[in-house]
């Protein structure tokens, strides 16, 4: 088990050089959703950047269209002439051209600590939790733009009405989304950090909740003086460090449902595809519609509109006015199409919370038709550790398929595959269908799809890949010849 907020292959507290220092930087994985996005921050900043991948991608195009040499495979000799290596977590240490600048002496940053070189002297607005952090980092940019305020931002996925996951603005915030996985959420040192909720996840790392909110609470300390801690209130969780963060001296803000948050969420209104509520603030208040469905994104758009307004000093009618035209980012609820009256949508949801709240909010925008889906699990850590979780989540669906698990940086563990899941499920009463292949699972929900139907595709591996090939069938489907 990995000590309290301590990486052993990166030290998160360590004073990074300014970006003009940086030289030829290299990125090993730069075609990953959040690499790619830094990757451009480099290039724009003009730096040489160079980069490998393990396979051509819509992001690896994006990335030569922007002047970046992108090769495909690794090689030692791609770290020959560069001053800087960019990896994430999960690139291993036997990675030839990691290796090789271990062994060279060559700076070697995580993804983390080069995107907070990127940020240079700005505000930074970092937002993290288990839950919400990219959509609610995109709200955060999305209603910092409509007011006027011009941000910087670098997200894990791109904004739909954007296209993209970064970019350098005029104004003085940048925002990020600051991931807790690996504890590299502490090289940020936010003057703005948001907490949308605590919960457990990331076990393999962490070993237990306690550590993963001691992470947390490390997070918040790293907040400097006259900062401020913007924190869900209706999450234990997030509750709990926000007390202990306003214990140690630090600004915090609260927000949710909840009767004590600072910001209270009044006259809820949830409609399939959004929702509507009156945000009140002491003896200010502002109404506030989105398009996103289910209560969580609601507030998400809450904790956006508190960044911006008590954060920031944004008109908040401006800010809820921008939040009201958001039309979220790429796998997070994203309609890849529509086949005879039934939707398919592509969600990135992979712990157990994100998937519960998505077949919620699937089950209010289909109304009267049904919730089908594919499920692909995202580590064998986390599926046996939540596959109970996982189960109470997806029973809310008329149909589950699952494929096996997506180990993408573990290997195989004895007993752990979707199997686990499937148990759980019909021990709630629920039932879900075990395939190998994608093909099997694309014809197993078209073959049962109906118009009125919601069809999703849900996990953070491949199987964002079955939404075209679904698309089709349900086109044959209903072809009668």
């Amino acid at each position: 088990m990995t000590s309290l907020v301590v990486n052993p292959r990166f030290d998160f507290t360590v004073e990074l050089p300014p970006l003009a220092r940086a030289g030829a930087v290299h990125f090993i994985g730069i075609g990953g959703s959040g690499m790619s996005g830094i990757a451009h921050l480099f290039a724009s900043a003009g730096l040489t950047v160079t980069g490998c991948d393990g396979a051509e991608s819509d992001a690896v195009a994006g990335l030569r269209a922007a002047g970046v040499a992108v090769t495909i495979g690794h090689d030692a000799a791609h770290v020959d002439g560069v001053h800087t290596l960019v990896v994430s977590s999960a690139i291993p240490e036997t990675n030839p051209e990691l290796a090789a600048a271990r062994a060279r002496g060559i700076r070697v940053l995580h993804r983390a600590q080069a995107l907070a070189m990127s940020m240079g002297d700005r505000v930074r607005v970092a937002v993290a939790g288990a839950n919400g952090k990219t959509t609610t980092s995109a709200m955060v940019a999305t209603a910092l733009l409509g007011a006027g305020l011009d941000p910087s931002y670098a997200i894990g996925s791109p904004l739909v009405a954007t296209g993209v996951s970064s970019t350098i603005g005029a104004g003085r915030a940048f925002v990020v989304e600051a991931d807790e996985s690996d504890s590299s959420f502490l090289t940020y040192h936010p003057h703005i950090a948001v907490v949308t909720n605590v919960q457990p996840d990331h076990l393999d790392f962490y070993g237990d909740f306690a550590h993963v909110e001691e992470a947390y609470a490390a997070f918040a300390a790293t907040i400097p003086a006259g900062g401020l801690l913007v924190a869900g209130a209706d999450d234990p969780g997030s509750a709990r460090l926000a007390a202990r963060a306003a214990a140690a001296g630090t600004r915090v803000l609260t927000y949710g449902e909840s009767y004590d948050a600072d910001v209270r969420i009044e006259d809820v209104i949830l409609t399939g595809a959004g929702g509507a509520a009156r945000v009140v603030a002491g003896d200010q208040g502002v109404d506030l519609r989105i398009a996103a469905p289910g209560r969580h994104n609601l507030a998400n758009a809450v904790a956006a509109l508190t960044v911006g307004w008590f954060g920031l000093g944004a008109d908040p009618a401006a800010l809820a006015k921008a939040l009201e035209s958001f039309v979220g980012t790429r796998r997070r609820f994203e309609v890849k199409g529509t086949v005879r009256g039934i939707t398919v949508v592509d969600d990135y949801a992979h712990n157990a919370p994100k998937v519960a709240a998505l077949v919620s909010a699937a089950r209010a925008v289909a109304g009267d038709g049904a919730v089908r889906l594919v499920f692909q699990p995202h580590l064998y850590s986390r599926t046996r550790d939540f596959a109970a979780q996982f189960a109470a989540g997806l029973a809310g669906a008329d149909q589950v398929v699952l494929l096996p698990v997506y180990g993408a940086r573990e290997q195989p563990m004895p007993g752990v595959d979707s199997h686990l899941i499937a148990e759980a499920l019909a021990a709630l009463g629920s039932t879900a269908e075990l395939v190998e292949r994608p093909e099997q699972a694309v014809a197993a929900l078209a073959r049962r799809a109906q118009p009125g139907d919601l069809v999703l595709t849900v996990g953070a591996g491949d199987v964002t890949r079955l939404a075209p090939a679904l698309l089709a069938a349900l086109a044959m489907e209903g072809d009668p010849s």
